[in-house]
C-alpha cells in the first residue's frame, strides 16, 4: 500500500514538475513578435537586457534568427541613415508578404542595435558603421546599402523569402492632385508665352548659364552625391567641435570634396572657353600672350591640384606626364 502511495506521490509530482517549467518556460518567440507590431517598420530596437535575452541566454539551435543592424543616430550621416530605412522596407516588405505564413514570419525578427547601447554595441566588436550581422559579421561588400541587396542577403543567409520590397509612393495622391491642377490652370498661359517666344527658354543668357552649371553638375559628381545622400562633411570622431571636409580613403566621399575637385575642373572649363572665344579677338598680340600665360599657368596648377587629391585620397601616383623633375612624394 505504502509503494502504492509513493508511486501515485511521484506521478503527480512529476506532473507538478513539469507544468513548473512549462509555465516558466520564456516565449522568446511570442515576445519578439509582439515587439515587432509595436514597432512601424517592423524593426525591434535591441538593448543590453534584451541582447542577453534573446541571444546570448538562449541555447543553440535558436528557433528564430535574427538579422541585426548596428546604427548610431548620434554620427551625421545621411547615407547612414538611408540605409537605415532601406533597411526598415525590407523589414517591413517581408512581414506583409509573408503576413498569413506564421511558421516563416516567426523565424526571422530585423532588429537593431544604436552605438548609445554601449554594452551591446560593442559585444559583437564593431568597428564601423553601417553593419548587419546574422550569427556571424558580414563583409561590407555584401550589400550595397539598397533594401534589394539587404533583401537577398537575408534569403541567401535565411533561406527564407522575403518578397517584393514596399516603397511608400514618391508623391501621395493630394500632392499629384494639386500638380494636376496647377498644371491644368496654367497650361493656357504656357502656352501662348511659347508662341510669343517670351519664355526663359528663348533667352540665351540662360542657356548658357545653364551649360556651365550642367558641365559643374557632371565633374563635381553632384549626382552620386544625391542618389546616395552624401553628407557634405562629417564631425571628426576624435573632436566633435572640428569638421571632416576631405575623408581620406577611397572607399568613402565626401560632398566638399566632389565641389572642390569640381571648382577646379570649372574653373579650367571656363578659361578654356575665354581663351578659344574671346581672347582671340583681342588684336594686342602682347595681352593675348600674357593672358594666355595666366590661363596656362592657373590651368596648372588646378590640374595639378586634382591630381594631388587623387594620389592622397586613392594612393595611386598618377604623374606620369609630368616631367621628372616636377614630381612629388
Amino acid at each position: 500500500m505504502a509503494d502504492h502511495t509513493n508511486l501515485s506521490h511521484r506521478f503527480f509530482l512529476s506532473i507538478a514538475l513539469l507544468s513548473t517549467v512549462a509555465v516558466t518556460e520564456p516565449d522568446l518567440t511570442g515576445e519578439l513578435v509582439s515587439l515587432r507590431s509595436s514597432s512601424e517598420s517592423g524593426v525591434i530596437r535591441l538593448n543590453d537586457e534584451s541582447v542577453s535575452r534573446f541571444i546570448t541566454s538562449v541555447s543553440i539551435p535558436r528557433p528564430y534568427s535574427l538579422i541585426i543592424f548596428f546604427n548610431s543616430i548620434n554620427l551625421n550621416s545621411e547615407p547612414l541613415q538611408e540605409f537605415r530605412r532601406e533597411f526598415g522596407f525590407v523589414s517591413a516588405s517581408f512581414t506583409s508578404n509573408n503576413n498569413n505564413r506564421s511558421d516563416v514570419t516567426d523565424k526571422l525578427f530585423f532588429c537593431e542595435i544604436d552605438s548609445t547601447d554601449s554594452e551591446a554595441f560593442h559585444r559583437f566588436g564593431i568597428r564601423s558603421l553601417p553593419q548587419i550581422c546574422l550569427k556571424a559579421m558580414m563583409e561590407e561588400d555584401d550589400v550595397d546599402g539598397t533594401a534589394e541587396s539587404v533583401a537577398e542577403f537575408v534569403e541567401s543567409r535565411t533561406h527564407l523569402t522575403v518578397g517584393p520590397i514596399h516603397r511608400p509612393p514618391l508623391l501621395s495622391k493630394t500632392q499629384i492632385s494639386v500638380i494636376a491642377t496647377l498644371i491644368a490652370i496654367s497650361a493656357p498661359f504656357l502656352i501662348k508665352k511659347v508662341l510669343k517666344g517670351e519664355t526663359v527658354l528663348h533667352n540665351s543668357r540662360v542657356w548658357l548659364y545653364g551649360a556651365v552649371f550642367v558641365y559643374f553638375f557632371s565633374v563635381s559628381g553632384t549626382m552620386h552625391n544625391i542618389i546616395k545622400s552624401v553628407p557634405l562633411f562629417l564631425t571628426d570622431r576624435e573632436d566633435s567641435n572640428k569638421l571632416v571636409f576631405f575623408y581620406e580613403g577611397s572607399q568613402y566621399q565626401l560632398g566638399a570634396e566632389g565641389f572642390s575637385v569640381g571648382f577646379l575642373y570649372n574653373a579650367v572649363g571656363l578659361l578654356l572657353a575665354y581663351v578659344t572665344n574671346a581672347l582671340v579677338r583681342v588684336r594686342n598680340v602682347n595681352e593675348q600672350r600674357v593672358v594666355m600665360m595666366l590661363v596656362m599657368v592657373v590651368s596648372l596648377l588646378a590640374v595639378k591640384r586634382v591630381v594631388y587629391l587623387d594620389n592622397w585620397k586613392t594612393g595611386y601616383q598618377i604623374q606620369m606626364y609630368w616631367p621628372s623633375s616636377w614630381q612629388w612624394h
